[in-house]
């Protein structure tokens, strides 16, 4: 590719509503353009960095076995209904209407469909296993699009779904999927980590979600650097405490703490440890039947309720905060100073695993202005209902028992599902397995960010310059800047007979033939991130030399002009 006869348009600052590196990088390297809230015209040369995501996706994909198909953006709402999830999607979910008042939804994700077609096109057990994949676009209409890439309303997934016989072989299904996206991140040449999740909206039994590193990821990422453990916040156990509860040691009495609504103002009023209060979180909660129900979930002072772990309890599911109204109707008083004890008789209650283990605590006494001291449970208020509630902290022990967690930041690009029966029950997806009987699909879906991927991978890897691409994804391998292009016969030559060679071999190379002066045209390279850049000038020619410098270097190193091939090879792999 000659500069000259493609399409570049890097912008020297950029447009004040960039948010996030990334965001910034993209648009003044002119690989995307706002077109309207989170969406993005894709430029040329952002498109030629998602047209080599996409190929090492097919690739790996292919190679673990998946069959390529293509399922449209536009689907039938009654396909959603079976699921339950034309509801359960809320405004994230775009639904429009054709000429004919008929129902359709805007594509965030295809499980209904791939069910409809496997039910309607897998008959026998002597069909299964199999794996379709596409890579289309999606819409999700979230309601704060943001940071460019990494949280827009379009974009484009690699969706894949397997269909299984057995529970046996969807784990081998989801191991293969596993495998083989730890091969594609490795290809992107990105530093990534997979951990275990939460299945969220999907549905399902046991994901993975893979992250590329980034300080600026928006995911809290738990790992433990002595073992294999790693999970996401939402989905990383708190392990009950070692220590058994001690005795009580002190009266119950209910304290004046006239003003102080927050644990930490609590304690430091009282003179006590932060880790001796409670903290009080008054959920309301759906019911299929009659009003909604109230709980009190306790935590520790210095803890934080984990919401998802809290959807996740007996009898709990939908949810919001309940609203001041019905706290003062359940409790007696208003925010600030709830607690267990005299709480009406309606409200059910549950503990932390750290909270039950505590004794002599502090916690709200259902009165203005008031904590209760000294409180224990067995002696003060019944046993709760136990389960684990709080998001970990660094340092907690690991759940694998092999050291202790610390965290780190990413950027989810993919997740891994193993659904089960969740959408091949609701569509009656079945085949006749080897008696003739009727038998459900288990089933697992894998999806990847492909234009997510080129946000993710610019948090990972820029810096005061631009972007700095690994090469496998790069838009370009290698660009050649010749100095005088337009007024040297000699540097002409030999950058033409250069990109020849190079072009032959397969190098993906860009010539900058545009004429301009050399620090225009460095810069525009280093803020587009090609990895590789090769200088050739009238002086160095002269001795036979030419200039190469990687994006990541200081300083060019010579190469000798009729071996700069062979050292460019070394320096691609």
């Amino acid at each position: 590719m000659r500069a000259s006869r493609f399409f570049i348009s890097t912008l020297k600052e950029a447009p004040s509503d960039a948010e996030i590196v990334s965001h910034k990088l993209m648009l003044r390297a002119g690989m995307i353009r706002r077109l309207g809230s989170g969406i993005y015209n894709y430029m040329p040369m952002g498109l030629r960095v998602i047209r080599k995501v996409e190929n090492i996706v097919r690739e790996e994909m292919d190679r673990a076995g998946a069959v390529e198909l293509l399922m449209p953006l536009v689907q039938p709402a009654e396909l959603w209904q079976k699921t339950g999830r034309w509801d359960k999607m809320g405004p994230e979910l775009l639904r429009l209407k054709d000429r004919h008042g008929r129902d359709y939804a805007m594509q965030p994700t295809s499980e209904e469909v791939i069910t409809d077609i496997a039910r309607s096109e897998i008959k026998s057990y002597r069909q299964l296993p199999v794996n379709f994949y596409h890579i289309q676009t999606k819409f999700r209409d979230e309601r704060r699009p943001r940071f460019g890439l990494i949280r827009g309303r379009e974009f484009t997934m690699k969706d894949a779904y397997s269909f299984d016989r057995d529970v046996d072989g969807l784990r081998d299904s989801y191991q293969m999927m596993v495998d083989a996206y730890t091969r594609i991140f490795t290809r992107f040449g990105l530093r990534f980590r997979a951990v275990a999740a939460d299945n969220g909206a999907i549905g399902g039994s046991g994901s993975q979600e893979f992250h590329v590193i980034a300080d600026t990821g928006e995911d809290a990422l738990v790992y433990c650097p002595t073992s294999d453990y790693a999970a996401n916040m939402e989905a990383s156990e708190a392990v009950a405490p070692a220590v058994p509860r001690a005795e009580p040691g002190k009266a119950l009495e209910k304290t004046p703490t006239p003003g102080k609504t927050r644990c930490e103002d609590v304690a430091q009023f009282l003179g006590l440890p932060l880790t001796q209060t409670v903290k009080s979180v008054v959920l309301s909660v759906e019911k299929d039947d009659g009003p909604r129900a109230i709980w009190l979930l306790l935590v520790r002072g210095d803890h934080e309720l984990n919401e998802v772990k809290a959807g996740k309890l007996p009898s709990i599911g939908t949810f919001r905060f309940a609203n001041d109204t019905e706290i003062l109707e359940h409790f007696g008083t208003p925010p600030g100073y709830i607690g267990p004890i005299n709480a009406s008789a309606s409200v059910k209650i549950a503990a932390d695993r750290a909270v039950v283990a505590m004794s002599d605590f502090v916690c709200g006494a259902n009165a203005e202005g008031f904590h209760y001291t000294g409180v224990n449970w067995g002696r003060d208020l019944p046993e709760p209902v136990v389960a684990d509630l709080r998001n970990v902290v660094a340092g907690d022990p690991s759940p694998d028992g092999k050291g202790v967690l610390e965290f780190q930041r990413g950027i989810e690009v993919g997740h891994v599902f193993q659904l089960g029966t969740r959408y091949s029950e609701d569509m009656k997806a079945t085949y006749l397995d080897e008696q003739g009987k009727p038998q459900l699909m288990q089933m697992g879906c894998y999806g990847i960010g492909i234009t997510r991927i080129l946000g993710a991978a610019i948090e990972q890897n820029f810096d005061a310059k631009g972007i700095i691409w690994p090469t496998s994804i790069a838009p370009f391998e290698v660009v050649l800047c010749p100095m005088g292009y337009d007024r040297s016969d000699v540097v002409r030559e030999a950058t033409d007979s250069l990109y020849d060679e190079l072009s032959a071999a397969d190098i993906d190379v860009i010539l900058d033939d545009r004429g301009e002066r050399p620090g225009v045209m460095f810069a525009d390279w280093e803020l587009i991130g090609v990895p590789h850049r090769v200088v050739i000038g009238e002086r160095s020619l002269k001795d036979g030399m030419l200039e190469y410098q990687g994006r990541r270097e200081e300083a060019a190193t010579p190469v000798a002009r009729a071996g700069m091939l062979t050292f460019l090879r070394t320096h691609l792999v």
